[in-house]
């Protein structure tokens, strides 16, 4: 189900907690609403559509990847770059790494651990400072 983009600052600044099997419809939900907003947006974090919860989803073209409790084992080449995000207004300066590697879970709740890069690398660490409850 599609659900409405949060600009709550307050509640965007919450920490999100761990995702269980119950959660799964909040994956779903988060692939629908990036796929509603792709002309907008790249990828969603589980409190911008209302739900604290360490659920990520991004986009590859028009391929939605979902990750549930990612964590970051290594990054590398740190630079500063200016982002937007849905639930904010204007671009901010932070920082990212051009390389990271990641252990997730997979939809179908199977870990799985992969490298990213660039803009896909960037995506994912916006999203993870969601969970973190952090707002560039």
């Amino acid at each position: 189900m599609v659900k409405p983009i949060v600009k709550d600052i307050l509640f965007l600044g919450q920490k999100s907690e761990e995702t269980t099997k119950n959660d799964i419809s909040v994956v779903d939900d988060l692939m629908d609403t990036l796929r509603a907003n792709l002309e907008i947006c790249v990828g969603l974090a589980g409190n911008m559509i209302g739900v604290k919860k360490r659920i990520l989803v991004f986009a590859i073209g028009n391929f939605i990847v979902p990750m549930i409790n990612p964590v970051i084992l290594k990054k590398e080449k740190p630079h500063e770059i200016e982002e937007s995000c849905l639930s904010l207004i204007g671009f901010r300066k932070t920082k990212r790494y051009e390389m990271i590697e990641v252990e997730y879970l997979d939809r179908n709740f199977k870990k799985q651990k992969q490298v990213f890069t660039g803009f896909t690398a960037q995506i994912i660490q916006h999203e993870m400072d969601h969970f973190e409850g952090i707002i560039i």
